[in-house]
């Protein structure tokens, strides 16, 4: 730049930066354009012909930084390459996912019991032609029938463990299944983050996360990320999809998300082995009545929670006896825990499914998915376990 410029104009623009040494971790990207050295260079990016960066809905390093990491880490260990979109929340995952996978009018079949705003966005599609059908997914032999009854079911959608039951689907076997049929599986993994289960390795098409949760564990900020080893599925549809409908994430969360994903080996482990402490005490307590964590030993689907996850995670619930008001006083009682419509920070975080996440399902469906109306759902953090349990000693005895 000439030196002849004013001040004025000097105070607009920024000097070339020119990295002499690589910076030791991905730095945040804060631009929401990218330059090009010349017309034929920009023409040769904007037609895929070179890499490079366009315009920050497309993507940047820092978001595609993220993005590959998640991606990596799914599909490390089984020989396949994937690829991943960082965007602007796990509902923009789930919508691009859904969204490309159908390509138009078509049928899902899922469970009862999702997280309520896929639900709710299903819904919405259905006014668009998508038919939505639901089944017990941890039932196979009503897989299969269902699959032979409905022709044309394009895509089978699953949450495993389930949120808030924490009831287990058996991937592998469901993969089977979707495959045999034409179908594709997507598979929500949330809760179990890639340190505890790995769906690509077991069949599933596609992994949707909310890294609003685990991969950030901070409770710092709002995103989501798509993974697939479906080359074609991710650049002819998935891309598209996430440019166009202004589905991307931000830099700045995907920052946090690349920084919390370094310590997500340990944090993993602290959370998993707080919630079978805390899950093995709980069984002990007279004014519960269930406890549901798919680390113990009595949990009905144990031996398919050790085929396919390495831990039973960080999420548990439990019932209390007495029902609503003894899940109010016990909510109010709380003092080291918090009470957050979230779940995967590093602190302990509690939530009442009827009166919150599910308060607007009707209650004989709610209690038939088994929630019922005493139901707490714990996200165990990494504190000392033994504070954690005297709070919960102490709300209880509230309750």
């Amino acid at each position: 730049m000439s030196n002849s410029i004013s001040l004025e104009s000097r105070s607009v623009h920024d000097p070339e930066v020119h990295h002499y040494n690589a910076p030791h971790q991905v730095p945040l990207v804060a631009a929401s354009s990218f330059c090009f050295d010349s017309i034929q260079q920009g023409m040769a990016i904007f037609d895929g012909e070179e890499p490079g960066h366009i315009y920050g809905r497309f993507g940047n390093p820092t978001i595609d930084a993220a993005a590959q990491k998640i991606a990596d880490m799914e599909a490390h260990g089984t020989g396949q390459t994937a690829k991943g979109l960082f965007c602007s929340s796990g509902m923009a995952a789930i919508a691009t996912a859904i969204l490309g996978v159908l390509d138009g009018p078509g049928r899902v079949l899922t469970a009862p019991d999702l997280y309520g705003g896929t639900v709710s966005l299903l819904q919405q599609m259905e006014k668009q032609g998508v038919e939505l059908i639901t089944c017990d997914l941890r039932d196979l032999e009503a897989v299969e029938q269902h699959l032979r009854k409905y022709k044309n079911i394009k895509l089978i959608y699953c949450e495993t463990p389930a949120n808030p039951t924490l009831k287990i689907t058996d991937l592998k076997g469901l993969a089977n299944l979707s495959h045999a049929a034409g179908a594709k599986l997507i598979v929500d993994n949330t809760f179990a983050t890639p340190m505890v289960q790995q769906p690509i390795a077991l069949g599933a098409d596609v992994v949707l996360h909310s890294t609003t949760k685990y991969l950030n564990g901070h409770g710092t900020g709002v995103a989501g990320a798509l993974v697939t080893t479906d080359a074609a599925l991710f650049s002819d549809r998935f891309v598209p999809i996430y440019r166009l409908y202004g589905g991307s994430g931000n830099a700045w969360d995907a920052w946090l998300v690349l920084n919390g994903l370094k310590t997500l080996p340990i944090r993993m482990e602290r959370h998993a082995a707080n919630a079978l402490a805390v899950a093995r005490w709980l069984v002990e307590q007279p004014l519960v009545e269930l406890v549901n964590y798919p680390g113990l030993e009595n949990h009905p689907q144990r031996q398919l929670a050790a085929r396919q996850m390495r831990s039973g995670g960080g999420m548990l619930s439990f019932s209390l006896r007495g029902g609503t008001e003894a899940a109010y006083r016990f909510m109010n009682s709380i003092d080291f825990c918090t009470l957050t419509p979230t779940l995967g920070d590093v602190d302990t975080l509690v939530l009442h499914p009827a009166s919150m996440s599910h308060r607007g399902l009707d209650p004989e469906v709610r209690r038939a998915q088994g929630i019922p109306d005493g139901l707490i759902r714990l996200s165990v953090g990494i504190e000392t376990v033994g504070d954690i349990i005297a709070d919960l000693e102490q709300a209880i005895n509230a309750s």
